[in-house]
């Protein structure tokens, strides 16, 4: 009787939100019955993100420790830490790391506040549009890598010519979200705007920028990557500070551990770039 008690009142969660507990016999008997009922674990998506890297990691050690392939060729990624080490107690990791982020942030900067101003006019004119889109889509078949020798000519081997081809390389992806962004606009509000008589500022601050904030941060991001992207190639041009000069460093002096760590400082560097300005694109439009 008391069996028969605490299995009819153990009952599982109700569609009402009460919460009772279940013994032991019922959930064998209802997993028993029915198995694809049985409570599953869920996982974090940050779990599912890292799953796959630590995989290759793994795979890659073991690779590395059966002997499979030279350590000359693909050292370990216990020789690639050692190599992160050797770089910090030597302090050359953290300046290139201050000298590359300058070079990326100054050119984003630019560029993408160029391609901002620059998709907003052509957005909300059409005469803006006819005098210069076509111009930027040529711009935007180009690789920037194409860019190096005339930068080199135009600018020198110095700074100015690795900032240029950052803000090459990020002026059109933002340019070209904010423009489409803008002219995805529903025509109703635009009607709705006429209707209470906005004044074109007002018109572009209550419509336009709310409806094309999320094309802006989507170019944002696209006008990152572009920028880390350019950085590598930009620091290839006779770089005497930053990652690229160690990567050509280690190249000179056949050190394959110093120059797989500075890739993946790159790789690193843009996962931490698109992670922020995620969290920056969910707290910013947190009202979708």
């Amino acid at each position: 009787m008391l069996a028969k008690e605490s299995i009819i009142s153990a009952e599982s969660i109700g569609t009402d939100g009460t919460t009772t507990l279940i013994s032991p016999t019922a959930i064998g008997s209802r997993d028993a019955v029915d198995p694809g009922r049985a409570r599953r674990v869920a996982i974090p998506e940050t779990v599912w993100r890292l799953l796959v890297p630590l995989l290759l990691v793994i795979t890659w050690q073991a690779v590395s420790s059966l002997g499979w392939v030279n350590d000359f060729v693909l050292p370990s990624p216990a020789a690639v830490l050692q190599a992160y080490g050797e770089l910090w107690q030597s302090g050359d990791l953290q300046a290139a790391l201050h000298i590359s982020l300058w070079r990326a942030g100054l050119g984003l900067l630019i560029g993408g506040g160029a391609g901002l101003l620059l998709g907003l006019a052509a957005g909300l004119s059409r005469s803006a549009e006819r005098g210069y889109d076509a111009l930027l889509q040529m711009l935007r078949t180009i690789p920037f890598i194409a860019l190096v020798p005339i930068f080199v000519v135009w600018f020198g081997i110095g700074e100015t010519s690795k900032i240029a081809l950052i803000v090459g390389a990020s002026i059109t992806p933002m340019y070209l979200s904010v423009y489409h962004a803008i002219r995805g606009i529903d025509p109703k509000l635009s009607e709705l705007g006429q209707a209470f008589h906005l004044s074109r500022q007002h018109y572009i601050r209550l419509i336009v920028l709310p409806m094309a904030l999320p094309g802006i941060l989507v170019g944002t991001r696209y006008a990152a990557a572009a920028a880390l992207l350019a950085l590598v190639a930009a620091e290839q041009i006779n770089a005497s500070a930053g990652i690229g000069f160690i990567l050509n460093n280690a190249n000179q002096f056949q050190r394959t551990d110093i120059i797989l760590a500075g890739i993946l400082v790159y790789a690193v560097l843009g996962i931490l770039v698109d992670a922020l300005l995620r969290h920056i694109e969910q707290r910013v439009l947190s009202w979708r």
